[in-house]
């Protein structure tokens, strides 16, 4: 099987085992995801779930995080883990979004990457889950590791397998199969206790029966 063979397989299983595939943190508008992604860092979305809606009941928009005390946020995010720093990229990227864009989150990756403590990943999944734009497929710690062992990529650097999944994966599923893959590798393949006997995968996966 070649590797589009394959990538083209791993895209379809997946749409079989997650049909109604979408972003499990919480928001209601383009802000509100960015936040929550760049919240999301080293921490569970469940957690990121609680945390938000106290956050956004005190401070509803960036204007209003932007002159928000830097140590009220840093509480307030607390729960998340790295506070401190997960805080200022928050108030920062406020700052960036009232001077810059009238409080409005841009659509597009660009400019998106310029904002304080977000990266591409970040942005891939704002422009896809919001905007519906395909402007990458986001690579996170899980789709790193399922996109490894199944053997789709031989990299650890999450920007070289961005690319190379992108060069497999039609542009059209890129958004699709993002949110797929983080689902698989949070659900099924997950880093300590692969569930391999119940894996949609197994018939294309390198590491099945290792």
């Amino acid at each position: 099987m070649t590797k589009p063979e394959q990538a083209r397989a791993v895209a379809e299983l997946l749409a079989g085992a997650y049909p109604d595939a979408r972003c499990e943190l919480d928001y209601r508008d383009p802000w509100q995801l960015l936040v929550a992604t760049v919240l999301s860092a080293q921490c569970t979305d469940q957690r990121v779930n609680q945390v938000t809606p106290g956050l956004f009941a005190r401070w509803p928009t960036p204007a209003a995080v932007a002159s928000a005390p830097l140590e009220e946020l840093e509480e307030a995010v607390r729960p998340t883990g790295f506070y401190r720093n997960k805080a200022r990229a928050v108030r920062d990227a406020a700052r960036v979004l009232v001077s810059q864009h009238s409080g409005e989150v841009p659509q597009d990756l660009e400019a998106l990457v310029e904002l304080p403590g977000v990266g591409r990943k970040t942005a891939k999944v704002v422009l896809g889950e919001v905007f519906g734009l395909a402007a990458g497929i986001a690579v996170d710690t899980h789709v790193r590791r399922v996109a490894g062992r199944i053997g789709l990529t031989r990299s650890s650097d999450p920007e070289l397998i961005a690319g190379e999944l992108e060069r497999l994966v039609p542009r059209s599923g890129w958004v699709a199969f993002s949110m797929r893959m983080i689902l698989h590798g949070r659900r099924v393949c997950a880093a300590r206790r692969p569930r391999c006997t119940e894996c949609a995968l197994e018939p294309v996966c390198e590491k099945a029966g290792v």
